[in-house]
C-alpha cells in the first residue's frame, strides 16, 4: 500500500529558467511552527537555490510564512534550512554541481505520509533561445490539443 503524497508547493519558474537532468528526494530539517505553516501551504520556493556548505546540503531563499498562533517559536521566513541526504550523495553531487556547471534548484514541498520532502533538481540553465524554443514548443501542443477537441 502505497504513501499518500499531498504536493504543498511546486517551483514552475525552475522549468522555465533550466533544464533540468535529474531529481532527488531530499528531507527538510524544520521546526515544529514551520512544519504547521507548510502544511496550511504558506511556503514559496520562486527565488530558492540549494548549496553545499560544509558538507551538508542547504536551502537558502526559501520562504516560510510564519504560523499565526507560533507567537514567539516562530523563526526568521528566510533562514537557511538543512536537507537531509546521504553524504555520499552530497559528495557525488558536490563533484558535478563544481565541475560542470550544474546547479540545484528546489523543484517542489510535498508530504510523504507526516515527513516533510523536498525535490530538488539537477538542472543547467537555459539561455534567452532556449526559453523561446520551449514556450513555442508549448503553444505548438496547446493549439494541437484544442485542435483536437
Amino acid at each position: 500500500m502505497g504513501e499518500m503524497v499531498k504536493i504543498v508547493s511546486q517551483n514552475k519558474k525552475a522549468y522555465h529558467d533550466y533544464f533540468v537532468d535529474d531529481k532527488y528526494e531530499v528531507g527538510l530539517s524544520l521546526t515544529g511552527t514551520e512544519v504547521k505553516s507548510i502544511r496550511k501551504g504558506a511556503v514559496n520556493l520562486k527565488d530558492s537555490f540549494c548549496r553545499i556548505e560544509n558538507g551538508e546540503l542547504v536551502v537558502c531563499g526559501m520562504h516560510v510564512s510564519p504560523y499565526e498562533q507560533g507567537n514567539i517559536f516562530n523563526r526568521d521566513p528566510y533562514r537557511v534550512r538543512k536537507l537531509l541526504m546521504h553524504k555520499r550523495e552530497i559528495m557525488w553531487l558536490f563533484g558535478l554541481v563544481g565541475q560542470k556547471g550544474y546547479t540545484l534548484v528546489p523543484l517542489s514541498v510535498y508530504f510523504r505520509g507526516k515527513w516533510a520532502k523536498m525535490e530538488i533538481g539537477l538542472c543547467r540553465g537555459k539561455k534567452l533561445y532556449d526559453k523561446r524554443e520551449s514556450e513555442a514548443k508549448k503553444t505548438r501542443e496547446r493549439d494541437m490539443e484544442r485542435g483536437a477537441d
